[in-house]
C-alpha cells in the first residue's frame, strides 16, 4: 500500500494507473463491440456479450486492485450475502461522489452481473470513456422535459421507448442495471433548491426504474438497494485520488419484484401514483438508514 506518500503523488499515481488500465483494455474492447456490430447472428451476439463482460470484469478487476494499493480506505458493507450472481438485478442508490461508482463495483463485482449504468447521452462525448460505455452498452438517455413534450408532441413517449430498446439488449445474458433515482450527485446547494424533504437525499425520480421494471418486469429477480455513507463526509474524485476517503459504510438489501410494482408508469395514472408513492416510501427509510449509518460513527 502507498498510503505513506503525500496525497497529490498518489493522486498522480492513482490516475495513471486507471488512465494505463483503461488504455490497455479499451482496444480489445472496441474490436469486439465493432465484430458485434457487423456481425448480427444470434449466436455471436451471445457470445461477444460474454467476451465483453469478461473484459470489462478485468477492467474492474485492475481498478479495485489500485484501489487497494493507492489508497485502502476501510468499507464496512452489510447485506451482500443476500446477493447471487447469474440473475437479472435493478439496483438502486443514493449518489453524492462519483466514487459511488467505484465502491459500488468493488463490492458487487462477481456478486451479481455486471453493472450496467444508465447515463445521460451528453456522456458519450467523455474523452475514452465514452466510447468504453458505448462498447460495453451503457444505455445513453435522452430525458425531455413536460414542457418541451407540449411544445414537440411527436416526442412523447420517445425516453419510454429508448429505455425498452436499450433493455432488449439485456435479454440474453444477466445483468444488473444501475440507477441514480436522484439524477444527480447530492449537494447541500441542490438540497436547498429543491427544498428536499429528506435530511441527506435529494428527491427520487421514479420514472427510470418504473421503464425498466416494465419492460424486464417478468426477468428482474430482485431490486439491489444500495445506501452508501461517508462519515468523513462525501468527497470529490480528485480528493478520493489524493487518499481523502478513509472510510465508507454500505449497506444492502434485496426488495423482490412483485406485480405491484409493474405496470404503465406513462399512460396509467393510478399505477403512477402507486409507484411514486412506494418509491418515496424507499426513500424514507433510506434516509433513515443514512441517519442511523452516519450516527454510529466507528
Amino acid at each position: 500500500m502507498l498510503s505513506f506518500l503525500p496525497g497529490p503523488v498518489r493522486a498522480l499515481i492513482s490516475f495513471l494507473l486507471y488512465l494505463v488500465n483503461t488504455l490497455f483494455w479499451i482496444g480489445p474492447l472496441l474490436v469486439v463491440s465493432l465484430l458485434k456490430l457487423l456481425i448480427p447472428f444470434k449466436f455471436w451476439q451471445y457470445v461477444s456479450r460474454l467476451v465483453i463482460d469478461f473484459i470489462a470484469t478485468c477492467w474492474v478487476d485492475f481498478n479495485n486492485f489500485n484501489l487497494w494499493l493507492v489508497h485502502n480506505p476501510k468499507i464496512e458493507a452489510t447485506g451482500l450475502d443476500k446477493l447471487e450472481n447469474g440473475k437479472w438485478y435493478v439496483v438502486v442508490s443514493n449518489h453524492q461522489s462519483w466514487v459511488d461508482i467505484l465502491i459500488l463495483q468493488k463490492l458487487l463485482l462477481r456478486r451479481i452481473p455486471f453493472l450496467k449504468f444508465f447515463l445521460k447521452q451528453e456522456l458519450i462525448w467523455v474523452p475514452l470513456m465514452g466510447l468504453a460505455w458505448w462498447a460495453l452498452d451503457f444505455p445513453f438517455m435522452k430525458r425531455y422535459s413536460s414542457s418541451f413534450v407540449k411544445k414537440n408532441p411527436h416526442l412523447k413517449g420517445k425516453d419510454i421507448e429508448i429505455t425498452r430498446k436499450a433493455c432488449s439488449k439485456f435479454q440474453t445474458i444477466p445483468v444488473s442495471i444501475v440507477n441514480f433515482m436522484e439524477g444527480t450527485r447530492f449537494t447541500p446547494r441542490k438540497h436547498q433548491r429543491q427544498n428536499s424533504p429528506f435530511n441527506h437525499l435529494l428527491r427520487p425520480k421514479a420514472g427510470g426504474i418504473a421503464f425498466v421494471l416494465s419492460s424486464m418486469g417478468n426477468m428482474i429477480t430482485g431490486i439491489v438497494n444500495v445506501t452508501i455513507a461517508y462519515p468523513q463526509g462525501p468527497k470529490t474524485f480528485w480528493q478520493y485520488l489524493c487518499g481523502e476517503v478513509k472510510e465508507v459504510k454500505v449497506n444492502v438489501e434485496v426488495i423482490p419484484v412483485s406485480d405491484e410494482i409493474i405496470g404503465d408508469y406513462y399512460e396509467d395514472e393510478t399505477f403512477r401514483e402507486r409507484f411514486q408513492n412506494w418509491v418515496n416510501e424507499l426513500w424514507v427509510n433510506k434516509d433513515r438508514k443514512l441517519a442511523s449509518m452516519l450516527a454510529n460513527e466507528s
